[in-house]
């Protein structure tokens, strides 16, 4: 693969002084995107739990013991009723997450296809995270209309056993590539305090900024240090490094749609502010992001009139 952008530049990017990396970020995102518009987002846990896989961040994995409610995929009509309740409150995507290793055949991906289709029925932007996928299964998804197909990298290739030793950064690699070979649009992103160096950062973004197609949607994740979990005492990550990755993926993703994801309910309305200054604009609203508490729509539709921004569509 050529690389698009060196690692270098990478690092003089995310190291220099943060109101000149902010004003760098600003300046791009107003050239591909509209400046005070952010999309609201849901995401909908339509299989909680029971997950054979040992990301060691995660409350649905067998392995750990956290108090998180376990169910097996959701009857279709539930997810109908989800997804309309949040366009209702202004969501233009609905992201569907599964705790799967990988997307099973049958039954069940029959009716995730059903779910997908019924979404994009609504009007509403389509996507699903369900572990890794074959070829056949992705081109399925894109046949149903799937917008895009969310997986993450988390981190660097050098950190990432540290993470995950059930499955490997190539595996990551291999079912993006497998999204964008069928024509679906790849959401892949970041999650910060894990435990990684400011190189990890970088190097994450570096990965993302370099793959090809670079990604539609790069979700900027804070971990959320879940009791039970092997991260469950980490600290909360200093909201600065969030605003810095959030502005180097926009100077180096500059089409993108960069996502404030999980961790912004322990941030403040200024925090807040200053990623959307440093190109993100979109978040997801809702009580819950899969099982960790989000930011109440109240205080969402506060922030917005607070800071003056629109949500796309309406």
């Amino acid at each position: 693969m050529d690389i698009l952008i060196s690692l270098d530049r990478l690092h003089q990017i995310y190291r220099q002084p943060i109101t000149s990396l902010v004003f760098e970020a600003q300046t791009v995102h107003r050239q591909h995107h509209q400046p005070d518009a952010v999309q609201l987002c849901t995401l909908a846990n339509i299989k909680s739990g029971r997950c054979p896989e040992d990301c060691k961040y995660c409350a649905q994995s067998a392995r750990y013991d956290t108090d998180i409610e376990e169910y097996p995929l959701l009857p279709l009509e539930t997810v109908i009723a989800q997804a309309k309740a949040a366009k209702a409150s202004g969501a233009t995507r609905f992201c569907m997450g599964a705790a799967w290793r990988q997307v099973p055949d049958g039954p069940q991906f029959d009716r995730v296809l059903e779910m997908v289709e019924a979404v994009v029925d609504l009007g509403m932007e389509a996507c699903v995270t369900l572990g890794m996928l074959r070829p056949e299964q992705a081109r399925r998804l894109a046949a149903a209309g799937l917008t895009a197909y969310n997986h993450n990298i988390d981190t660097s290739e050098e950190f990432y056993p540290e993470i995950i030793t059930t499955r490997t950064y190539r595996d990551r690699l291999t079912t993006i590539e497998t999204v964008a070979a069928a024509g679906i649009q790849v959401c892949s992103g970041v999650i910060l305090g894990l435990g990684e160096t400011e190189d990890d950062r970088i190097e994450a973004i570096h990965t993302l900024a370099n793959l090809d197609p670079q990604p539609t949607s790069v979700p900027i994740n804070a971990l959320a240090p879940i009791e039970g979990t092997p991260l469950g005492d980490r600290p909360v990550i200093d909201p600065l490094i969030i605003v810095r990755a959030i502005a180097t993926a926009r100077i180096v993703l500059p089409k993108a749609v960069i996502r404030l994801s999980a961790g912004r309910r322990a941030m403040s309305l200024a925090e807040q502010s200053l990623c959307f200054l440093a190109g993100a604009n979109s978040i997801f609203t809702g009580d819950k992001l899969l099982t960790t508490a989000n930011q109440t729509l109240d205080a969402d539709s506060e922030m917005f009139d607070r800071l003056g921004l629109t949500a796309w569509g309406r």
